[in-house]
């Protein structure tokens, strides 16, 4: 059974900087799509290995579906040319993080990256301070908005 929403978990650096290494994305399984919505489609070539891309434009045969970074060493239709429709899986509904448990390496864990810091929903967030060497987490009050 397919279900209408699933997710993913970005592993390369190919849209970068719209999406990160260890992004999680929510996907809604379509393949009605328009031009600059990113998307999830299999490899023309591997049908196994599943692509997350821009859709550029649409092309003679499908999509034509580029990375953000294509100095990543991206794979998209620079190599192998359009997409068919019927390879596309759905696109990209949202971005999210897994949530972090309260546990030292408890489940839920996600390596925090200093390019990004993560923060919490709404007027509160929690920052990390040291005290005697040891983190703890401390409320900090944020305006909102």
């Amino acid at each position: 059974m397919h279900w209408p929403i699933w997710r993913a978990k970005v592993t390369e650096r190919s849209m970068e900087p719209a999406l990160l290494p260890g992004d999680c994305l929510l996907i809604r399984r379509t393949r009605r799509i328009r031009p600059g919505q990113v998307v999830v489609a299999r490899h023309p070539d591997r049908p196994e290995m599943l692509l997350v891309k821009r859709a550029a434009r649409r092309a003679d045969g499908g999509w034509w579906l580029e990375s953000d970074n294509p100095g990543a060493g991206a794979v998209d239709s620079r190599r192998f040319g359009a997409v068919p429709g019927p390879l596309i899986e759905g696109r990209v509904l949202a971005r999210y993080w897994r949530a972090r448990s309260l546990l030292p390496n408890g489940p839920g864990i996600c390596p925090r990256t200093p390019e990004r810091p993560r923060r919490a929903a709404g007027p509160f967030s929690v920052r990390r301070e040291l005290s005697d060497g040891e983190p703890r987490a401390v409320p900090a009050l944020r305006p909102a908005g």
